[in-house]
């Protein structure tokens, strides 16, 4: 009798976690299609927010790129020069 009773036990406890489970899956379902909505409902915004990184903000960040790249050459040019006059000095104290 105990057997039947746990294996009854059993069986609803495992009967109501599947329903627990689907009403999980059909609120994670209506979530979904709300965020499909809005995603809908905002794309020419996104689509505007894109362009505008692509033709406003991605040639600046590049002309900044460009000037930070051409900083560090001149500070390369710079260094070594410091360092052979450095040489010639250390040489004409020696």
């Amino acid at each position: 009798m105990s057997k039947e009773t746990s294996n009854d036990q059993l069986f609803e406890f495992m009967t109501k976690m599947y329903g627990e489970m689907q009403e999980g899956f059909k609120e994670l379902r209506g979530e979904i299609q709300e965020n499909r909505g809005l995603i809908q409902e905002n794309r020419d915004e996104i689509r505007n927010i894109n362009a505008k990184i692509e033709h406003e903000i991605m040639p600046k960040l590049d002309i900044l790129f460009d000037g930070y790249k051409q900083n560090s050459d001149k500070l390369d040019r710079i260094e070594k020069e410091v360092s052979r006059h450095d040489e010639i000095i250390l040489g004409r104290v020696k």
